[in-house]
């Protein structure tokens, strides 16, 4: 299976996912971290606005749009990881059978091995 997790430098977990510039993509096997790849993700904030959002904001087609772009690079994973996640953002990925979990574990081996071991709690209501 792949794990994503949302990321700035490959260690920690973003606190918002339409923030982080990356997704690390951990592949598991046998209970296993097996390999590990820092993946580009579109949409990441850039200049003072933060979000690449046009007049539409976190709604509407242009959002949809970009949602769509950040999701296809993590197409092929089975879990995403966030520290915070906008409502139309997490529908977007799971309506891809991407399932998205929030959670305050800033670690991403710690956050991993908590998803392994059945562990790991959604904080979906840090959604917003």
């Amino acid at each position: 299976m792949k794990i994503a997790a949302v990321t700035d430098d490959g260690k920690t977990i973003s606190m918002h996912f339409g923030q982080a510039q990356y997704y690390l993509v951990l592949t598991v096997e046998n209970g296993q971290v097996v390999n590990r790849e820092m993946r580009p993700k579109a949409g990441h904030g850039h200049g003072a606005g933060g979000h690449e959002h046009g007049a539409g904001g976190h709604h509407g087609p242009e959002a949809e749009n970009l949602h769509t772009r950040m999701a296809s690079a993590i197409e092929d994973c089975e879990v995403v990881l966030a520290g915070g996640m906008g409502r139309p953002a997490y529908q977007s990925v799971k309506s891809r059978g991407i399932e998205p979990i929030i959670t305050n574990v800033r670690d991403i081996d710690e956050a991993v091995q908590a998803y392994l071991n059945g562990t790991l709690q959604n904080l979906v209501e840090r959604l917003h």
